[in-house]
């Protein structure tokens, strides 16, 4: 549409069309190694042992559950394939610890969707790899932003989380 709409700028169509194209690709290739990256982390001997070790921890099952989380989605560098991995492999044993404690499901998503976003920025992250790419900024230049934003901000609302749906304010 652009094109025949403003058919003396045709020129610059092709330039557009090719960064475009080289961003998406940039994007995928992150977000896919952080996937690939999250499956290999789930298929090692040890992960067993970290997931009753994230089950034995005491207190509320919340806590148990953002921890869990969190430090997945930091080893993946992705809050979406740590979610995934997280609730795919435990995901049942909360559910079940839901039913069993009273704590509303509904609850345990909502902190396994709010912790997911906190260790997940860490330096190996697709979207920071990518927004650092398509920026032009190095690490040192902004990482002080994205940690307050990507990082300190999803903790302290996870924690008001789980304070709240421990009161049984969902």
């Amino acid at each position: 549409m652009s094109m025949i709409t403003n058919p003396g700028k045709y020129q610059g169509f092709t330039k557009s069309l090719t960064n475009g194209a080289v961003s998406s690709i940039t994007a995928n290739i992150n977000t896919s190694a952080a996937v690939g990256f999250g499956t290999i982390v789930r298929a090692v001997p040890g992960f067993q042992s970290l997931t009753n070790l994230l089950l034995g921890i005491k207190g509320s099952p919340l806590i148990s559950e953002a921890v869990a989380v969190n430090l997945l989605a930091g080893a993946t560098g992705s809050a979406s394939g740590g979610m995934g991995i997280a609730l795919e492999a435990l995901g049942a044993k909360y559910y079940q610890l839901a039913l069993e404690t009273g704590i509303s499901p509904a609850a345990f998503h909502r902190i396994a969707s709010l912790s997911s976003g906190g260790l997940d920025t860490l330096p190996h992250n697709g979207a920071v790899l990518t927004l650092l790419a398509v920026t032009g900024l190095t690490h040192k230049d902004s990482y002080i932003d994205i940690f307050i934003t990507s990082v300190a901000l999803p903790v302290v609302a996870t924690i008001a989380a789980i304070i709240l749906s421990s009161l049984g304010i969902y």
